[in-house]
């Protein structure tokens, strides 16, 4: 009975005569079922005593399910002769299945026997049977590189989603855009253009982008890193770098730390954010310097190699004995310090007549009267809609953004007429007093050449603004307005006033006359002018005039050693390095004779390489204020702001081979 139970074929028969008679009119309805070898579970004697306890039968009842437990499945080998039957093995080594390479139907382990595969082939494939073995195993070699390109494409789709989602995070960090619009509009607005264009096919591979607020963030931040990677590896292989540096307070009141370095990196001059952090207690010169210091030290840059610092003057920067710059200059023996150009610039344009002061006064109370007034504003705007104004509101002033003053007075006095119309159909007295100023013409007069000599003043600030301004650039920019300054004067005192256009065109419509008054205020005004810049901007040493230009013929620098004066001469006589100084740029030119002259281009980088203006570290804390706005309070904003002011292009691949190990589908 053992014997036969054994092999599986049939099932137990509830009539054998090792059971008792008894047990089949007693039985309950689970001894009278079918039992097969896969239809019990593996189970304990234990189990079958306790499930049977209940019932009528005998103690030779559980002589059945002993007899299965006792049975144990067979497990089929992988034959290579099954190969002449188009079966590779599949699966586990131990328990393998066979897959046919003709149509890849799998058939289980149990089925792994010459016979069935046979008959499979007969079956399914009865063209094939006379084929020889070599044509399945051509079929083997073609179903594994499949497989094999198969897996390839699936790895290399994943790296291309990975490598699309860094260039993504880098797109929304370059715009100062929140992390979450990537999930929320640009991945489902690409998915159904794709869809729409190319098919469902490619919209599915554009699904695969990893693009959620934290896969973005986790992305910038190591774009980020990477760029200061590669930045630090530049100003450790420069021999000279100089930096800028500024401070001021984020929208959720934390202070921030801007600083920008210059270096020379191949044939350039290149800038870049070095640091952006935040001060977390006092924002004192010697805290300013700690957190410099402890970032320099970390990152092992050489403070010796730093030649020149540039601030915007103030106490906390400039100070003798605590001041950042000056704790710089004590660990960095070359360096030097320059006050901001921008910053003078405002400076100068700060001292004024009291006449003109206080009509400068007067037009920002107007100003104030109706920008600060939402019902005025309003009210304005359509009675300069009425009037057929270009512009339909004033602007504000502000004192720190010093470009705005001329901007504001030259709006003023565009829309003066529209502001006569306004105030005149208003009773109250503060309306009433500016309606009396804007029909006061030596107030006009006046108000008139502010505009003017603002608006001069703005395009000078403006044309040192931007990247690569050198001491050359701001020297000769002052030196030509001082000029036009005294020419300005002249002009003046011969009643000639077309170097003032709107001041000029006020006095031929209303047919006025400058009073003598008023020109004597104007020329001290301009009097002022140049001496504030002569103070703010002294005479420099023209010992350094060879580095703006070598081929111009002049007396040995006190600068140049003799050795370096005779190679300068050589550089003059050669043609062919004069048409590269004409056709390229200043910089590039000393940088490229580097190798061939080193002492006399050191000499030259040395004046070309430091910062002149604050300019990076204001537009970087612009482009700061625009990523970390108030619905964005607490973003930590360094990493965008990195990469939306770093001139160093990532590399995608190189980021993703050393950052993802693993790649990921899209969550």
């Amino acid at each position: 009975m053992h014997n036969w139970l054994k092999t599986g074929r049939l099932l137990a028969k509830t009539t054998s005569n090792n059971i008792d008679e008894t047990v089949a009119s007693s039985s309950t309805i689970e001894s009278q079922q079918v039992i097969l070898k896969d239809a019990i579970p593996s189970c304990s004697i234990t189990n079958v005593i306790e499930k049977n306890s209940h019932s009528n039968i005998s103690e030779k009842s559980i002589v059945v399910p002993e007899i299965i437990e006792l049975k144990s499945s067979k497990k089929r080998k992988y034959d290579e002769s099954y190969l002449q039957f188009g079966f590779i093995p599949v699966g586990t080594v131990e328990r393998p299945d066979g897959q046919c390479v003709i149509c890849n139907v799998i058939l289980q382990n149990s089925s792994l026997a010459p016979a069935k595969l046979k008959r499979h082939l007969e079956t399914n494939h009865p063209n094939l049977m006379n084929k020889e073995m070599g044509y399945f195993k051509k079929r083997k070699e073609e179903h594994n590189s499949s497989l094999s390109a198969l897996h390839k494409y699936a790895k290399n789709d994943s790296e291309n989603a990975t490598e699309a989602s860094f260039i993504l995070s880098y797109s929304i960090a370059r715009a100062g855009k929140p992390h979450t619009i990537a999930e929320s509009l640009i991945k489902p607005c690409m998915t159904e253009i794709v869809r729409c264009m190319i098919g469902e096919e490619a919209a599915k591979k554009i699904a695969t982008v990893q693009c959620s607020n934290n896969t973005i963030s986790d992305r910038i931040h190591k774009i980020s890193d990477h760029i200061e990677d590669q930045l630090i590896n530049r100003l450790k292989n420069s021999n000279m770098f100089a930096i800028q540096l500024d401070e001021s307070t984020d929208v959720a009141g934390l202070s921030i730390l801007l600083v920008f370095v210059r270096y020379i990196f191949e044939t350039s001059i290149e800038e870049d954010l070095l640091l952006c952090t935040p001060l977390d207690t006092n924002t004192t010169g010697e805290e300013i310097f700690k957190v410099i210091d402890s970032y320099m030290n970390k990152h092992q840059v050489d403070w010796v190699k730093c030649i020149d610092v540039c601030s915007d003057g103030a106490a906390a920067m400039v100070g003798k004995i605590k001041g950042t710059v000056t704790r710089i200059k004590n660990v960095a023996p070359k360096c030097h310090s320059s006050h901001c150009v921008l910053h003078r610039h405002a400076l100068v344009s700060k001292k004024m007549p009291l006449e003109l002061k206080q009509v400068l006064n007067e037009a920002v109370y107007i100003v104030n009267y109706i920008k600060s007034r939402p019902l005025q504003s309003r009210l304005f705007k359509k009675v300069c809609e009425e009037m057929g104004s270009e512009h339909y509101s004033l602007l504000l002033h502000t004192e720190v953004r010093w470009l705005s003053r001329g901007k504001v007075l030259s709006r003023l006095f565009e829309l003066r007429d529209d502001l006569n119309i306004f105030f005149s159909g208003q009773n109250l007295s503060i309306s009433m007093s500016y309606f009396e100023l804007l029909h006061d013409d030596q107030w006009l007069i006046k108000l008139a050449y502010l505009a003017d000599i603002f608006s001069k003043l703005n395009e000078v600030n403006k044309s040192l603004q931007g990247k690569t301004i050198t001491t050359f650039v701001v020297r000769d920019k002052n030196i030509a307005f001082r000029n036009k300054l005294n020419f300005w004067i002249a002009c003046v005192n011969e009643n000639n006033f077309e170097c003032f256009p709107l001041l000029m065109d006020f006095l031929k419509e209303n047919e006025l006359q400058l009073t003598t008054n008023i020109k004597k205020i104007v020329i001290e005004h301009l009097e002022n002018l140049e001496k504030s810049f002569s103070q703010y901007f002294p005479a420099t040493n023209n010992d350094v005039d060879w580095i703006q230009n070598p081929f111009v013929n002049q007396k040995k620098p006190a600068m140049l050693s003799m050795l370096e004066y005779e190679q300068l001469i050589e550089i003059k006589s050669m043609s062919y390095l004069k048409q590269k100084f004409e056709s390229g740029s200043l910089n590039e030119f000393w940088i490229e004779l580097k190798d061939e002259y080193p002492s006399l281009v050191e000499k030259a980088i040395f004046t070309l390489l430091p910062f002149v203006t604050t300019y990076r570290c204001e537009a970087g804390f612009s482009s700061y204020a625009y990523t970390k706005n108030k619905y964005r309070n607490r973003l930590n904003a360094a990493p965008d702001l990195r990469i939306q002011v770093s001139d160093i292009k990532p590399n995608f691949k190189n980021i993703v081979n050393q950052t993802m190990k693993q790649f990921h589908s899209s969550h």
